[in-house]
């Protein structure tokens, strides 16, 4: 067995999960797992297996469902067994709770009603992203998930394009191919990116490249599983006719003449209005 079981002082800890191999969890998250007065979890079928591989008994005591759409009512009685003096674990389905996972309101409502909140640690997915893309790491944004929508995802974009550290998003494959081609329009085609997915796991890969290069590869290749794209920051340099008549011809694509010339002046630091004349020849080209 890897786990004791320990007396642990009432508070809240945030358990962190592996991200894909089972064993990447730590000896100390099993103790919790092992010794908590109370388990919750985002996902209770996933924490239950992982439980259940690593021998960790739940001796009477079942997992509460702690999700985004398990509202108050959940919070509650976490807040309820923490002012009754117990410990109280929370996982993730996998990572680390808060990391673009649930968790916050939760922390948030523990710490003002004056409980200790701590974790054990473990795995996630941006940091062993970070660790294998070939980007600097010295400095660098984790933006989540990009909205759905086109307009509002490149609107989002355009907000982090001039951040002094490499870009961090997760991606779902149903949507990584339309986020790359935003990306390259909107952050630059030639801007050095790589696209990891499925990390710990069986068929874990990393695609390096141009973010031109990366959205151009999954159009013959698509993907599957979880994925992190990285992107490298912008870097100051001339600015190309081409590139700029590139720009615009892309954003005349799905925008309108005015939309078009406003986001080529902001990726490029550019005034708009020759920027605007030259959407109007090119729009009637």
């Amino acid at each position: 067995m890897n786990h004791q079981k320990v007396r642990l002082p009432s508070g809240l800890y945030f358990v962190g999960t592996p991200i894909g191999t089972a064993r990447d969890i730590t000896l100390r998250a099993l103790d919790v797992l092992a010794s908590a007065d109370m388990i919750a979890a985002e996902d209770t079928r996933s924490l239950r297996r992982l439980m259940e591989i690593h021998g960790v008994p739940l001796d009477g005591r079942y997992i509460l469902a702690y999700h985004d759409h398990s509202g108050a009512g959940a919070r509650a009685k976490v807040l309820d067994a923490l002012e009754a003096g117990q410990s109280v674990a929370y996982a993730s389905e996998a990572g680390m709770p808060l990391i673009a996972d649930p968790g916050y309101d939760l922390s948030r409502a523990a710490s003002e009603a004056g409980h200790m909140v701590t974790t054990a640690p473990g795995a996630t997915a941006v940091v062993t992203a970070l660790t294998l893309a070939g980007l600097p790491t010295d400095a660098f944004f984790f933006a989540g998930f990009l909205p759905n929508a086109k307009s509002a995802r490149r609107s989002r974009l355009e907000e982090l394009r001039e951040i002094p550290g490499t870009l961090a998003f997760y991606e779902s494959p149903k949507r990584v191919a339309a986020s790359l081609s935003d990306m390259a329009l909107v952050l630059g085609a030639d801007r050095p990116a790589a696209m990891c997915r499925e990390l710990t796991k069986k068929f874990e890969e990393v695609r390096r490249g141009t973010l031109q290069e990366l959205a151009d590869s999954l159009a013959d290749d698509p993907v599957k599983g979880e994925i992190v794209v990285l992107v490298d920051r912008a870097c100051s340099g001339p600015v190309n006719e081409e590139d700029i008549e590139t720009a615009l011809k892309q954003a005349l694509e799905s925008h309108s003449v005015k939309d078009a010339a406003d986001l080529v002046s902001k990726m490029y630091g550019l005034p708009r209005r020759p920027l605007y004349q030259k959407a109007l020849q090119l729009g009637k080209g």
